[in-house]
C-alpha cells in the first residue's frame, strides 16, 4: 500500500507545480498589466520561434486558464502513473513537437498561446495507446477521458465557436505528435494481465488433510 501511495504522490507532483507555474506566469500579467503575447507561437516568423517554448506557458484568460487546468492534471497524471518510466521524453517531445508543427504548418497572422496543444496531444497519446496496448486500466482510463472530455473533439472545427478565438491548429499538430508518440512508444505500456484457470483433476489421488484426519477419528477405537 506504501508503494502504491507513493506511486500516485509521484504522479500528481509536477502537475501540480506545473499549474503553479502557469498560475504565477498569469497572475504577474494580471496584477502588473503586462502583456506576454509577444513570447507566443507565430507561425513562419523568427522571434515566433520563441512560442516553441512559451506557448504552453502563456493564458489569454482565467477561464482559458482553469477550462485548460483540469484536462491537464488529470492528463499528465495518468501519464507520470502509467508510464513513469518514459513519461519525461514523452512530455518534452509533445511540447517541442507539438509546437514545432504547429510553426511550420499554421497559417495566418494570429499568434497562438496556451496549453491546449499539449492537452490535445496527452489526450490523443492516452486513447491511441488503450488501442495498442488491450490493457484494462489503460483503456478505463481511456474511457475515463472520453466520458469527461469527450467534447474535445468539437475543437478541431472553430466554425462551432465563431465567438472564441481558438487554435483548432494547436489541436491538431498536438494530437497528431500524440499519436505518434503513443506508436512509438507502444511496447513501453503496461502489458494486458493474463488469467489462467486451473481444473482439478477429476481422478486425483489428492485427499485433502481434513478428510485424512476424519478417517483417522473413524479407525479409532471407542473408549
Amino acid at each position: 500500500m506504501d508503494v502504491e501511495k507513493h506511486k500516485i504522490y509521484y504522479s500528481i507532483g509536477f502537475p501540480i507545480l506545473f499549474l503553479v507555474l502557469l498560475i504565477s506566469i498569469h497572475s504577474f500579467q494580471v496584477y502588473f498589466s503586462v502583456d506576454l503575447g509577444f513570447l507566443g507561437l507565430k507561425p513562419l516568423d523568427l522571434q515566433g520561434l520563441l512560442g516553441i517554448i512559451f506557448m504552453p506557458l502563456l493564458h489569454g484568460s482565467w477561464s482559458h486558464l482553469i477550462n485548460n487546468s483540469i484536462a491537464w492534471f488529470l492528463l499528465s497524471a495518468g501519464l507520470i502513473y502509467f508510464y513513469s518510466s518514459i513519461w519525461k521524453q514523452v512530455m518534452i517531445w509533445l511540447w517541442l513537437g507539438s509546437t514545432a508543427m504547429l510553426w511550420l504548418f499554421a497559417r495566418g497572422d494570429s499568434i497562438h498561446i496556451g496549453a491546449s496543444g499539449l492537452i490535445y496531444g496527452l489526450a490523443f497519446f492516452h486513447l491511441s495507446m488503450s488501442f495498442f496496448q488491450r490493457e484494462l486500466r489503460i483503456m478505463a482510463f481511456a474511457m475515463l477521458i472520453v466520458f469527461l472530455h469527450g467534447s474535445m473533439i468539437w475543437g478541431f472545427f472553430p466554425e462551432f465557436f465563431p465567438r472564441e478565438n481558438i487554435s483548432w491548429q494547436g489541436h491538431l499538430t498536438g494530437s497528431i505528435m500524440g499519436i505518434v508518440l503513443a506508436w512509438n512508444y507502444r511496447d513501453f505500456a503496461p502489458k494486458p494481465t493474463k488469467y489462467f484457470e486451473h481444473e482439478e483433476a477429476e481422478n486425483s489421488d489428492f485427499e485433502p488433510d481434513y478428510w485424512k484426519m476424519e478417517n483417522q477419528n473413524q479407525d479409532e477405537p471407542l473408549k
